[in-house]
């Protein structure tokens, strides 16, 4: 189980959510609920903590295989 925050629309949840969808890789969240509040854009060339998350996101679920179209 991660230990990252999994709140919709947190970058734990937007990797998630892309990986899910198969989009691509997109470090971003969502200040609150997803796309009813501003996006920020993480910059994938500096590691912080968000891009950790939307990284631990989109990894586990790839690893997992869960996909919505297969």
């Amino acid at each position: 189980m991660s230990s990252y925050n999994m709140r919709h629309g947190g970058p734990y949840d937007r990797g998630s959510a892309d990986s899910y969808y198969r989009r691509s890789f997109s470090p971003h969240y969502f200040m609150g609920a997803s796309y009813s509040t501003a996006r920020i854009e993480i910059n994938s060339d500096v590691e912080t903590a968000e891009l950790a998350a939307y990284t631990a996101g989109y990894d586990d679920n790839e690893s997992d295989g869960n996909y919505k179209y297969d």
